[in-house]
């Protein structure tokens, strides 16, 4: 065989070999389109799975739901008496820093009427409701406000503000959280066929107004400061409720209220329509504040722990951040030198929420770390040197009490000659008489005839003031006895002061 012929392949091998790789190129066509399908078919499960365990539209009771929240609108008699307890019982856990007996009192708040009436009656264009709910909403603020007052008014307050206060104070995104989740699960609750235990509705809300109202009454009584940061927080907290309600009820496509008059109807919707702007604008622009004053704190904490705290030569005595002016301070203790200064500045350019913001450096020359170690070290010596002048002080006075000691025992020695050393008399006169708090004893001349002289012992005792004038002279009895034993002599008169 030649070589041309050796490499030539007929026609009939070059149709087949073109077949066969059509023949694999639609198989993998017809395993993507089967792969395709069977992703279609998954994702649609999935869809269909989400669908059937979030969709609660199909488990909502529209007419029950209207009516079970203008039930709970009006705020008079046992809904009055039980909110006051429960103030009252909030603000005894306030004033005892207690979160338990916090809680409790939510268990018993009926807060949730008039603010789910405000959410409902603008989302259904009821007018009417609107002007109840907003009505008994005012009462219920006055009453828990006037009961918090009496009870800080009047009882002691010497521990707080407390922790549980000052909490209530200042709110930051996740108060708001809070108020619109747990308004949007009181909302959701309540739109459940059937009935759910109404302690739950109680706690929803209550987790958000009640302790703000009781420092709000503290506030009053004693610090305007803290009744405006806890009003504040009351108030966002109410319009998130209110504002959860009214997109739950939007999205649940309840009826809106018709008016049989066209004009009325108009003027009601767009009433209706200023007021959920007027309630959600204010809760959009607060949420919008706290998460960006969110993201400035979380950079300013950032960077005052990986730039600052993480270098062992800063000292930082104390930091702040105005957030208005854009403006970082930190105060150091120690000189800061213009290289770190400028490695500071450059580091803040990195966390974006902050790398506009000024930063002001202050550093206390005279307060270095070699200063301030020189001068520990200096107090350690002074301190060194005071140890071993009071210790040799210490000594010192032993000496002399030792010498004292024998000098008065030479005095005794010629005073007394053969008599018993007074030291050791007064030990056993107190030991024997424990309710003596003085005795002294000396030998005196006396003359009843001016001729003869005789020797007399006058002891001088004072007893304790709890010693009664009885129990003295039987007690002078026993002592005259001793002393004549112990002194050898009958010669002895005891004088009392």
């Amino acid at each position: 065989m030649s070589d041309k012929s050796k490499f030539n392949f007929s026609e009939d091998e070059k149709d087949s070999q073109m077949t066969n790789e059509m023949n694999k190129d639609n198989a993998v066509e017809e395993k993507k389109k089967a792969v395709q399908k069977d992703a279609q078919g998954l994702f649609a499960s999935v869809k269909t799975f989400l669908n059937e365990l979030l969709d609660f539209r199909d488990d909502t009771d529209r007419d029950a739901t209207i009516a079970a929240i203008k039930a709970d609108i009006p705020f008079k008699g046992a809904t009055a008496w039980i909110l006051i307890c429960s103030i009252f019982v909030a603000s005894v856990g306030l004033n005892a820093d207690s979160t338990a007996v916090v809680i409790g009192a939510m268990l018993i708040s009926p807060l949730m009427g008039p603010i789910l009436g405000v959410g409902m009656s603008i989302a259904l264009n009821d007018i009417d409701t609107l002007k109840k709910s907003l009505i008994n909403l005012a009462t219920m603020i006055v009453l828990s406000l006037l009961t918090a007052f009496l009870f800080f008014k009047f009882f002691p307050t010497a521990d707080i503000p407390n922790d549980e206060i000052w909490g209530r104070t200042e709110p930051d995104v996740r108060d708001v959280l809070i108020a619109f989740f747990g308004g949007a699960a009181l909302i959701i609750a309540r739109t459940k066929k059937g009935t759910i235990a109404s302690v739950i509705f109680g706690v929803a809300i209550a987790t958000a107004l009640m302790p703000p109202l009781c420092v709000a009454g503290y506030g009053l009584a004693h610090n305007w400061d803290n009744f405006v940061g806890a009003m504040y927080l009351f108030t966002i907290n109410t319009i998130f409720i209110a504002l959860a309600t009214f997109l739950v009820l939007k999205v649940l496509k309840f009826p809106m209220l018709k008016y049989a008059n066209s004009k009325k109807r108009k003027r009601i919707g767009q009433f209706a329509s200023l007021v959920a702007i007027l309630v959600m604008a204010p809760a959009i622009w607060t949420f919008v504040k706290f998460i960006k004053q969110s993201g400035f704190e979380q950079d300013y904490y950032s960077f005052i722990q990986d730039e600052v705290k993480s270098n062992n030569e800063l000292w930082l005595q104390n930091g702040t951040m105005n957030t208005d002016d854009k403006k970082i301070t930190l105060y150091f203790n120690g000189e800061i030198t213009q290289a770190t200064e400028v490695d500071l500045r450059n580091e803040l350019k990195r966390y974006d929420k902050i790398s506009e913001f000024e930063l002001e450096i202050s550093g206390n020359k005279n307060r270095s770390f070699d200063k301030l170690s020189d001068a520990y070290d200096r107090a350690i010596t002074e301190l060194d040197k005071k140890d071993l002048i009071i210790s040799g002080l210490e000594k010192q006075i032993e000496e002399l009490q030792e010498n004292i000691s024998g000098l008065n025992q030479q005095i005794e020695a010629k005073n007394t000659k053969n008599d018993i050393p007074f030291s050791s008399l007064a030990k056993d006169t107190k030991i024997r008489f424990d309710d003596l708090e003085y005795f002294g004893y000396a030998k005196m001349l006396q003359s009843k005839d001016f001729i003869k002289i005789d020797t007399l012992t006058v002891a001088n005792i004072k007893w304790k003031a709890s010693v009664n004038d009885s129990v003295a002279l039987v007690k002078e009895g026993e002592l005259l006895v001793w002393l004549k034993q112990a002194l050898k002599t009958e010669k002895i008169n005891i004088k009392r002061d």
